[in-house]
């Protein structure tokens, strides 16, 4: 894939985890360079500056980046001074491209639509940017990543404003058992789309 905008037509209109497999495998090879200088992608750098400040001095944090891709967030979240970091994503060639960035502890393959084989209570922090979007996770995605994190845990996620109200996010987001919601931003900077940055902080 190499026309950005041509790319996000297709990519915010799958259908399947497996196609969304097949879209994000074929995209690998030139996602960082289509997003960040194609498509004006700062939503990576961005909600790693937003979990730094609500972890300051706190370096040894272990964090969870759900739907890590190319390792974007788990990049800027090494140049922030976090040590920690392990991420989750669906695409093995994504996840072969965030290795090579030398950014994480574990990789692993996850579907974010399934229960994770990850067990509860296991992160500091758990930081989601660009999974929460149209054609992909769904509202129901946020309670797994509640359930890995530890009391007092903040979460940063990006959801975009096409499927915050229209796609349930909103009011699921509202109706989360043991989470205060410490912010909502609509209309923050993603790319050439806007998002909602949302912080949750689990109780």
């Amino acid at each position: 894939m190499s026309e950005p905008r041509h790319v996000l037509d297709r990519i915010y209109s799958l259908k399947s985890p497996a196609e969304a497999e097949g879209a994000y495998d074929e995209w690998a090879e030139t996602y960082d360079h289509d997003t960040t200088e194609g498509l004006g992608y700062v939503a990576p750098q961005r909600a790693a500056e937003l979990l730094r400040d609500l972890l300051p001095d706190k370096p040894r944090a272990e964090v969870l980046d759900a739907g890590c891709g190319t390792g974007l967030v788990g990049q800027s979240l090494s140049g922030l001074g976090f040590e920690v970091v392990d991420g989750i994503d669906l695409s093995t060639a994504m996840l072969d491209r965030a290795r090579d960035k030398g950014a994480y502890r574990n990789l692993d393959k996850a579907d974010m639509s399934r229960r994770l084989s990850i067990a509860d209570d296991s992160y500091d922090a758990v930081i989601c940017v660009g999974t929460f979007t149209e054609g992909h996770v769904g509202p129901k995605g946020i309670d797994e990543l509640v359930r890995v994190a530890r009391p007092g845990a903040p979460l940063v996620l990006t959801i975009t404003d096409a499927v915050w109200e229209a796609d349930g996010f909103a009011a699921h987001v509202a109706a989360l058992d043991h989470v205060a919601v410490e912010q909502t931003a609509p209309g923050s900077v993603y790319h050439v789309i806007t998002c909602n940055q949302v912080v949750l902080r689990v109780r």
